[in-house]
């Protein structure tokens, strides 16, 4: 008797109108085959003799998922909150730690399931949640100390989703005026472990393997959440966990004026400058935000390959003021693109705020075109998350898609190439710049169409398949301010 056949991982294929592919750009009539949760084939132009039955169709423009490079999900409960009235940064703030201090692992989980999902509906694949809310009111220890941080993961499982746990140091409430670190107070408690080296120890028993992978869809990174919360003197604890797994590393930067003042007068120096001194910056690390730089400072960190993650709609909501952006990536720095606090979940909007931030504060246009931006949404936010192999359509890469419609409201007429209406061999380089172009710069989360993560349909036809009533999931999430 012979023995049974061996069946491999389930055999996949669609048929994009329209694929952004690296090194060729958008091709017509794109046939992409996975097999699990990898890409196996991609065939541009394809015939229809070449495409197995069941092959599934994409209409509109197909990319590879996006890469949520900056998250703080538990901020999605102050929409529309702090929006209202005036201030600051920092009276923002307050609000925000008095939403921190009402979350537990259970309340925690169920508000990062709905903002996850919604990440989903707006093309996102993979999502760096930037976790410093460790512990229990007032520094109180879980019995599992990461109790938290799990939730996170788990909240990325039920909605579809690929997770980097960027677990963050966080040890000081700040800076006085004269420079020395201030104690961590009130819900700040939550945040920290008392020294790196705690900190270590609690992250490093979140049970990774060798490569701080905690599963095939999720993996640990490290954070220094600034150098407002991490002297200088510890932050070298937290980059050695970084180098002993090739984790991603993250960290605030100069993301306020007044951060740099209060650094300059505890350290002398710059906060990009005592991160270069402590050995933070470099090619696995990216500094969100980025706004309050020196010409010096720019240096440092393209010299060094430091990614450079922009989230224009926090920084424009808190007014945090517009990062010197075409200075960085003149620099060498990668940019990547984050939701951040999650005042909208829309990467496209963050990807062309980019471009046309710079065209405000320069007074020229064209700094970033659709493919630069593009790739900061795919390639370049997943690498800088610790998932190299994702972010591009091509055979070996993990199998995530997202479909952009182009006959929208706000896309249709843009391209001829809509509805199948065009022929792939009258299809030009032009019409390929021309999708890209209205998918980056008009298409919204609203156009999102098909997402797969992994081989698998998370968004079918703009509807969630894991998680049924998304606006009823996020409509709970306000019972978080209540009293």
């Amino acid at each position: 008797m012979s023995d049974p056949p061996v069946s491999g991982p389930p055999a996949r294929s669609w048929l994009a109108e329209l694929a952004w592919l690296p090194g060729s750009g958008v091709q017509p009539d794109v046939l992409i085959q996975a097999a699990g949760a990898r890409f196996t084939a991609v065939t541009p132009r394809s015939r229809p003799e070449q495409r197995p039955a069941g092959t599934v169709r994409l209409a509109g423009l197909t990319m590879p998922a996006f890469a949520n490079a900056h998250s703080h999900a538990f901020h999605r409960a102050l929409r529309g909150i702090t929006q209202a009235g005036s201030g600051t940064f920092w009276t923002w703030r307050e609000r925000m730690y008095q939403v921190a201090g009402r979350l537990d692992p259970d309340s925690y989980l169920a508000l990062a399931r709905a903002v996850y999902a919604e990440m989903a509906l707006a093309g996102i694949g993979c999502v760096g949640e930037f976790h410093y809310l460790h512990h229990a009111p007032g520094g109180a220890r879980y019995a599992d100390r990461n109790a938290m941080g799990r939730a996170l993961v788990e909240a990325a499982a039920q909605a579809g989703l690929r997770i980097t746990l960027l677990d963050a140091c966080y040890l000081s409430g700040g800076l006085d005026g004269a420079g020395r670190p201030l104690p961590l107070a009130g819900p700040q408690l939550r945040f920290g472990d008392g020294t790196a080296q705690a900190w270590a120890e609690r992250a490093g028993s979140l049970g990774t393997d060798a490569h701080g992978m905690l599963g095939p869809a999720a993996r640990v990174g490290a954070a220094i959440h600034s150098v407002r919360a991490v002297p200088p003197d510890q932050m070298g604890a937290v980059v050695a966990f970084s180098h002993a797994t090739g984790a991603p590393l993250h960290v605030h930067l100069s993301e306020q004026a007044a951060e740099n003042q209060a650094c300059l007068a505890a350290y002398g120096r710059t906060p990009a400058s005592v991160l270069s001194g402590a050995g933070v910056l470099g090619p696995r690390t990216s500094a969100v935000h980025a706004t309050h730089l020196t010409g010096a400072d720019i240096e440092l960190l393209g010299e060094s390959g430091t990614y450079v993650c922009a989230c224009p709609t926090t920084e424009a909501d808190l007014a945090d003021g517009i990062g010197p952006f075409g200075a960085l990536a003149a620099a060498g720095c990668r940019l990547t693109a984050g939701s951040d606090s999650q005042a909208v979940i829309d990467l496209l909007e963050e990807a062309r705020r980019i471009e046309m931030y710079q065209r405000l504060a320069s007074g020229e246009r064209g700094r970033f075109g659709a493919p630069a931006l593009a790739a900061a949404l795919t390639a370049d936010g997943h690498a800088s998350l610790g998932w190299p192999d994702a972010g591009q359509i091509a055979p070996g890469a993990l199998a995530d898609l997202v479909t952009i419609a182009l006959d929208s409201v706000r896309t249709a007429g843009g391209t001829a190439r809509t509805g199948g209406t065009s022929r792939a061999d009258d299809f030009s380089t032009a019409d390929g710049a021309a999708a890209l172009g209205i998918a980056v710069f008009a298409a919204t989360a609203a156009d999102v169409r098909a997402v797969v993560i992994g081989g698998r349909d998370v968004v079918t036809d703009g509807r969630h398949v894991l998680v049924d009533d998304v606006p009823a999931a996020l409509a709970a999430v306000r019972t978080v301010l209540d009293d």
